[in-house]
């Protein structure tokens, strides 16, 4: 059974560093009306990132193996945070915007598709707690 350990380090004030198990290394803080420098990401949206980044690179794998050609490929992720302690992320939103010519968007569609419903972990760990919504956008040139 494959496992991840990540180590995260108190730098200073109110940021640490944390590492990826390949070894890369990620600021966190907070912001500085929070006792921070708004030197890092802060932890909430890193889990905003951490979506959009799994998804997008099972959407990426999959047109390669589709053969989909597109021009520019961006995710914007957005999350509601409950109101009470501890605050998460009831609701998160997760929109794929697609750019080139001649989009192949059945195709693309179903990269997406496969992507949220079957191979990004990430997706299926965020459904435990939030609603989750996805739409697709095309921009044809």
């Amino acid at each position: 059974m494959a496992s991840h350990t990540v180590t995260t380090v108190w730098k200073e004030n109110m940021q640490f560093e944390t590492d990826n198990p390949s070894g890369h290394k990620v600021l966190i803080d907070t912001s500085e009306e929070n006792g921070g420098n708004n030197s890092g990401l802060g932890p909430k949206a890193m889990m905003l990132s951490a979506l959009a980044g799994c998804s997008g690179l099972d959407v990426v794998s999959l047109f390669k193996k589709m053969r989909i050609n597109i021009d520019d490929f961006k995710m914007e992720a957005s999350g509601e945070l409950t109101e009470e302690h501890p605050k998460y992320y009831h609701t998160v939103t997760l929109d794929y915007h697609f750019y080139g010519t001649n989009l192949n968007e059945e195709k693309i569609k179903k990269a997406v598709d496969l992507s949220i419903e079957k191979y990004c972990g990430v997706m299926e760990m965020f459904r435990k707690f939030a609603d989750v919504k996805t739409a697709i956008y095309f921009h044809n040139k």
